[in-house]
């Protein structure tokens, strides 16, 4: 394969470094995400998931490395940073829906006012998506009125109304309870389905193993060990991540 045909990847994080004052949360962190793929983040409160997602979407400004969307640097303090997240979806654990508006008015909140997308198109799109998830009766409903499964929904609706490049997902069923997780689980494996190139971070080892190509277990803000999930989960090379694993299945949560 000559350079004109080489693969480009979707996200390419190399040598990203991040700090908060004396503390390193990414240190030299390398990873690549593949076109659709689907990478989860394992790893310790602190290992730097979260932080790495922000600093993919531009939440959190890198101190070191670069990030490329389809081959761009889009940490370059010349790119465009509204522009580069019409490109990236970033769904919170908190679902941060507006509170006084309904549904929809939160699904097409952005597309309108941010993008400048005619109104009936984009609750067009809306009503689209609410149907597949099984909300569309949802559309005049306030957030309070609906359950945290359903609320966290709407909030990946909200996401993939902008038809993202990427989707990013930062432990988007810890807030919920166990009963309502299935029904988003359920949703991520269909957008997996469909193709979408989504990284996740997230503590749930089983929807891990299901759903993901490529399992990455991060510590002290590197990737120390990644491949895919039955040998990342179930025979992990590295000493720290069979110490990590072996917590995770003491507390029942493998």
């Amino acid at each position: 394969m000559d350079a004109a045909d080489e693969i480009v990847p979707v996200l390419a994080c190399q040598d990203v470094r991040k700090t908060f004052g004396s503390s390193v949360v990414l240190d030299g962190l390398t990873l690549d995400v593949g076109e659709h793929e689907v990478v989860a983040l394992i790893g310790a409160s602190g290992s730097g998931k979260s932080t790495l997602l922000r600093c993919v979407n531009l939440l959190a400004e890198i101190d070191d490395g670069t990030v490329r969307l389809d081959g761009e640097d889009i940490t370059d303090p010349k790119a465009d940073a509204d522009l580069v997240r019409r490109k990236i979806g970033l769904v919170f654990q908190s679902y941060n829906l507006f509170p006084h508006m309904t549904v929809l008015d939160n699904i097409t909140l952005a597309p309108i006012k941010v993008h400048g997308r005619p109104g009936a198109e984009a609750k067009a799109q809306a009503m689209e998506w609410l149907q597949r998830v099984g909300l569309a009766d949802k559309a005049g409903s306030y957030p309070d009125r609906l359950s945290g499964g359903q609320q966290q929904r709407v909030a990946i609706v909200r996401a993939l109304v902008n038809s993202p490049r990427l989707l990013l997902l930062d432990e988007v069923t810890s807030a919920l309870d166990p009963e309502l997780v299935g029904e988003v689980l359920t949703m991520i494996r269909d957008l997996k389905s469909d193709g979408m190139t989504m990284v996740l971070a997230t503590h749930e080892m089983g929807f891990a193993r299901q759903v993901a190509d490529r399992v990455a277990f991060l510590d002290a803000g590197r990737v120390l060990e990644q491949g895919p999930p039955a040998q990342v989960l179930g025979d992990p090379v590295e000493a720290r991540t069979r110490q990590f694993l072996a917590r995770i299945i003491e507390a029942g949560r493998l």
